[in-house]
């Protein structure tokens, strides 16, 4: 959505002097799907010196560190675009306004809700007349005055520039993506301008609305990526930080359901994503959330079921990544394969080391010092007044330095490349013993390198962005997941897989004839005190249908999550506030939710079900199953003339529970030997 509509580069009058129809318009879109972002404001900071907003961190997010509070030490977190231009604490009201936020994060997407609400004659009335000017896509004169630059970006403007520009202080400039300016920030005051109408160089036009030497009075707000605020903050005065935090948890829950305009959709969708903890995690960048969205759309048109869906996390980062980098270096896709291996590289020697924040030096000796490329992966913190190092970068998400540091591992590079991207070897057998043996920090890592070496993430890959990746890797997986088991089973027992982390590897891969190789050799299932998520779920029963030798199948102490554990908690807190004869009225539409939802056992055994399962014995013991399980369970005797042992032990099955069990029981195809 942040990308869907075309920006517009407008000077536009207030409500009551425009024609109709003069209003900004945006697509019914926007109005229904625009959802809040977290933001954390700062009075003026001289040079950007601040520490970070930490909101995100909780997440994964690594705040850019740039003139931004912490939210826990003074700054405030805010939600809404009137408090951009809003008195502070000290009674002062901002005149110059950056607002800084990585790539995807809606720098531009608030502009444009700034504009609307402007133009619709709710907000921001202290302005007259507000000058958008989108720097990213603007064709900018040589040289032009202020009076210029207001004509140039519209056209079609009816009033005279001159009589916008007579009353200072009803004027908001708004330059959206400074950073694409690429322009010197330093320039001799005496060269400065004063005069709205004298034309000059148009860096020294906009330098002088910066200095303020010309339309002292005019409020400004700026749009950029933390790259360009070291040389911002040395030519700006009395200037308020606003960073974007993101979508908090409750903004995600709402944009999900404002994406889709079915609520039951929205409702899956976001099960979806909130039973993946990285999925949910990365949707706290907004351009992410739009991406899930995107895709589970796609596959809701085509499968009609997510339970179906065959997009795993791997793949929604490679979509991510291909959509960040659609229009970089096409003519010279070289220049970008170069720059990514070294940056896989820098985050892979980053997640061996436990680290995160990377030095200037390290970013030049490693040749990431390319401006038109490394902000759209590493945010940059500026020092402190006072400070003796330089700058420091930190990628925009830890998953993120963990997908790149999977993809050191799996990229192929020419040997002249080898020698540039570090010292780190290239041993994909390392890092998989290292977290089987101590490294568990190393999970995520893995979960993407075993999606990105599924056939279809090589081809993607290849289409995309031109990187090729080496089979090599997938072959040492295949060997670490067969060999993983082997170790953890006892001599003369049947071989069993007993770790979770397997099934998400395979569910990453997404690819039947690999789950086939990896599983081939074992018989038995066991898990053991494991809360089972949607997602969890997903990835058990696919690994399940397509593992041909499974005989048995144990869980032990594992609970079946089908919604939003908040939403579970809402349900279970009584309320005073009575609505009819059935409660509280958000209680009764999750009990409804609830009520529409299959049996929490209904992929476990629609997966045993599967053609050719050699499936002979079933325990569920101490997890909790209801009557609701039973009818799966009765389908699964009839259906499964193999099965000769069930085990229940420990569950509420209920009077009418156990009638439907029964049912199951005398159907001609059930073989069942022993029940408990």
């Amino acid at each position: 959505e942040h990308r869907r509509s075309s920006r517009e580069h407008v000077v536009q009058e207030p409500p009551q002097d425009r024609e109709p129809g003069a209003r900004p318009r945006e697509s019914p879109s926007f109005h229904r799907r625009f959802t809040t972002l977290t933001i954390a404001r700062e009075s003026q900071s001289k040079h950007g010196a601040k520490d970070g907003a930490k909101d995100g961190a909780k997440d994964g997010a690594v705040g850019t560190g740039q003139g931004c509070a912490n939210t826990s030490s003074g700054g405030v977190a805010m939600a809404i675009t009137a408090t951009l231009f809003e008195p502070s604490g000290d009674g002062q009201t901002p005149q110059v306004v950056v607002l800084v936020g990585g790539p995807g994060m809606g720098k531009t997407m608030m502009v444009r809700k700034m504009m609307v609400e402007w133009g619709e004659g709710t907000l921001h009335t202290q302005f007259d007349f507000i000058v958008c000017v989108d720097c990213k896509a603007l064709a900018l004169p040589m040289e032009a005055s202020v009076a210029d630059l207001v004509s140039r970006c519209c056209p079609g403007l009816q009033v005279p520039a001159g009589k916008i520009l007579d009353d200072q202080k009803k004027i908001l400039f708004i330059f959206d993506g400074f950073e694409a300016l690429g322009f010197s920030l330093v320039q001799p005051d005496a060269e400065l301008s004063s005069d709205p109408r004298e034309v000059k160089p148009l860096e020294l036009t906009l330098m002088s609305l910066l200095k303020k030497t010309v339309l002292p009075e005019a409020s400004l707000l700026l749009t950029t990526r933390p790259t360009a605020l070291g040389s911002l903050g040395r030519c700006l005065e009395d200037e308020y930080y606003v960073e974007i935090l993101g979508f908090s948890a409750a903004r995600r829950k709402e944009y999900f359901h404002r994406y889709f305009e079915n609520s039951n959709k929205g409702d899956m969708a976001f099960r979806f994503a909130r039973g993946n903890q990285i999925l949910y995690s990365l949707c706290v960048i907004p351009a992410m959330s739009w991406t899930v969205c995107t895709i589970l759309e796609q596959e809701l048109c085509g499968t009609k079921n997510l339970l179906e869906c065959s997009k795993a996390t791997t793949g929604m980062m490679m979509f991510f990544l291909s959509q960040l980098l659609k229009h970089r270096d096409r003519d010279n896709p070289q220049v970008l394969q170069q720059f990514l291996l070294k940056l896989c590289s820098l985050a892979a020697d980053g997640i061996w080391k436990h680290k995160v924040l990377f030095e200037e030096k390290e970013i030049k000796d490693r040749g990431l010092d390319q401006p038109g490329l490394l902000p759209f992966f590493l945010n940059e913190r500026i020092p402190k007044e006072g400070e003796d190092h330089g700058s420091v970068y930190a990628f925009t998400h830890l998953h993120l330095q963990e997908f790149f540091a999977a993809m050191f591992y799996v990229l192929e590079d020419d040997e002249e490349m080898t020698s540039s991207v570090g010292t780190l070897e290239k041993d994909v057998n390392k890092l998989l013993e290292s977290y089987s043996k101590s490294r568990k920090d190393l999970n995520v890592t893995v979960r993407f390198l075993s999606g990105l070496v599924s056939q279809k993430s090589i081809e993607y890959m290849d289409r995309t962005i031109g990187c090729r990746i080496s089979p090599r890797a997938r072959e040492e997986l295949l060997k670490w997941l067969q060999g993983r088991h082997r170790v953890l089973s006892q001599p003369g027992q049947a071989l069993k897989v007993s770790e979770m982390d397997t099934f998400h590897f395979l569910f990453e891969m997404n690819e039947k004839s690999f789950v086939q190789s990896a599983l081939g050799h074992f018989t038995d299932l066991d898990l053991q005190d494991t809360k089972l998520t949607l997602y969890d779920q997903m990835a058990l029963s696919f690994c399940i249908q397509h593992w041909d030798g499974l005989g048995c199948v144990t869980l032990q102490g594992c609970s079946f999550q089908w919604q939003d554990p908040e939403a579970e908690l809402d349900a279970s807190v009584p309320c005073s506030g009575v609505s009819g004869a059935g409660g509280h009225p958000g209680a009764l539409a999750v009990r409804r939710r609830r009520e529409e939802l299959p049996s929490p056992i209904h992929l476990l055994c629609r997966a045993l079900r599967h053609r050719g399962s050699a499936l002979r014995v079933l325990r569920l013991q101490w997890c909790r199953l209801s009557e609701s399980c039973c009818a799966e369970l009765a389908a699964l005797l009839a259906e499964h003339p193999g099965l000769a042992r069930l085990e229940l032990g420990d569950s509420s099955l209920g009077d009418s529970g156990v009638r439907l069990l029964c049912e199951g029981l005398r159907t001609p195809g059930c073989r069942l030997r022993v029940l408990r």
